[in-house]
């Protein structure tokens, strides 16, 4: 665990406005530069930062801030903080177990065969293997290409679903999305281009005017009687 201090800058603001410490003190606990530290005092830079009482975090006590302020010399020490911040681990390769290792050529051929846009870089952060091991694989050129099975390296344990996702998305920025196959939507784009003419329903898909059907069976009523007069002469 880190002895780190908690928000310098804004601890820097608290100080300045406090304390009689100089700029040097402050710059060097807080980790600043002298210059920052002026700005500060300025008004000319962490312009709505409120400051915070390192005295009530617990890492700086009131003797010592009293023997800074006596002393210019001093240098202030930090206090036990009450808040600990862990210390981020350096990454390093990915350790698979002994008993999965023998898993992991097939889980190349997966990553091979269903993500080929995956540079081996990647795949070499999924599983913990070489790139040599995955050109092979690639070139079919494996010792034992005859036996490997595609099998998804999430089933298997060498990696997480979301560590998969990330390498995927990464490795689709800049490529182009496949074209869509059979009917689809037009775009909002072109549709918002279209006028309300060529978006209206073409004449045979028109409803049928009921007034103008009732018009045309009235006219043929009218003409039968002249038809069957005309059959008695």
């Amino acid at each position: 665990m880190a002895n780190t201090l908690l928000m310098p800058k804004a601890t820097a603001v608290w100080l300045v406005d406090n304390t009689a410490l100089s700029f040097d003190q402050i710059a060097q606990f807080c980790s600043l530069h002298p210059l920052e530290v002026k700005a500060i005092a300025d008004g000319e830079s962490a312009q709505g930062i409120k400051g915070m009482d390192p005295v009530m975090t617990g890492q700086l006590t009131r003797a010592e801030i009293a023997k800074g302020e006596g002393d210019i010399n001093h240098r202030l020490k930090l206090s036990d903080p009450k808040v600990r911040v862990p210390e981020t681990k350096r990454k390093g390769p990915r350790y698979t177990p002994l008993s999965k290792r023998q898993d992991r050529p097939n889980a190349i051929y997966w990553l091979v065969k269903n993500h080929p846009e995956l540079k081996d870089a990647q795949i070499s952060r999924l599983v913990g293997t070489t790139k040599a091991t995955i050109e092979q694989i690639r070139e079919r050129k494996h010792w034992n290409i005859a036996q490997l099975t595609p099998m998804d390296p999430v089933a298997l344990g060498l990696c997480s679903q979301i560590d998969l996702d990330i390498e995927v998305q990464r490795a689709s920025r800049g490529r182009e999305a496949p074209a869509p196959v059979g009917d689809t939507l037009l775009p909002a784009a072109l549709t918002e281009r279209l006028t309300p003419a060529a978006m209206a329903p073409k004449d045979e898909d028109q409803e049928l005017d009921a007034n103008a059907v009732f018009a045309k069976l009235s006219a043929l009523k009218s003409k039968e009687p002249e038809d069957e007069d005309e059959d008695k002469f």
